[in-house]
């Protein structure tokens, strides 16, 4: 009988030592766990993060086939490329660039009908200006462009650029080619469903 109760003393000492040492492995496990996983999402949203955007701003090869626009912003000359956005039927996006000193900036939004609205940004991150304006039957486009405050707006006055065709010095009117469409140029959407006055390389989207 001393010897039955020895044996279950020891059975219950060992019960109680493994599950003892299972308690402290699972507590090491709850602080281990957290910090790996939490190294483990870290490392999952480096790898998703785009790559930072390199300053200043160059222009990108994803824009190099959008129709391009030629004139004035305030007192100085810019080259706009704006073409469709792929996942988004009515926006737009693309960027401009200065004449005279070759800045970048980029350009995105929306356009309904002939109404363009879109924000810039000299960095990719942050909003720098907002453009209000109206594209005509020749195609050309013009507004204003304004800070994010909406103070201090600034004309803008555009002319489409035919393929291949040289920008114009500043103030000089664009050539009647530049309105007509080049084959296989790609379109800028639009609400509506038709050609915009017919002679644009811009067309609506549906």
């Amino acid at each position: 009988m001393r010897e039955l109760k020895a044996m279950m003393g020891a059975r219950l000492r060992r019960g109680w030592a493994v599950a003892t040492v299972a308690a402290v492995l699972c507590a090491g496990a709850a602080v281990v766990m957290p910090a790996q996983a939490w190294a483990e999402s870290d490392a999952v949203k480096e790898l998703a993060a785009p790559p930072p955007i390199q300053l200043p701003l160059k222009p990108s090869p994803e824009f190099a086939k959008f129709p391009r626009y030629a004139g004035m912003l305030g007192s100085r000359q810019i080259v706009l490329k704006l073409g469709p956005k792929s996942d988004d039927p009515a926006g737009v996006h693309g960027e401009y660039q200065y004449t005279d000193t070759g800045e970048v900036i980029l350009i995105a939004g929306d356009r309904d009908g002939d109404t363009l609205e879109v924000e810039e940004s000299n960095d990719g991150t942050h909003i720098t200006g907002n453009w209000v304006g109206k594209f005509a039957a020749d195609g050309s486009v013009a507004g204003d462009r304004m800070n994010v405050d909406d103070s201090d707006p600034q004309p803008f006055d555009l002319k489409p650029l035919a393929a291949g065709q040289a920008v114009p010095p500043p103030g000089a009117p664009a050539s009647k080619a530049a309105a007509q469409p080049s084959a296989g140029a790609a379109t800028v959407p639009a609400s509506g469903g038709h050609a915009v006055g017919g002679v644009s390389n811009l067309q609506t989207g549906e």
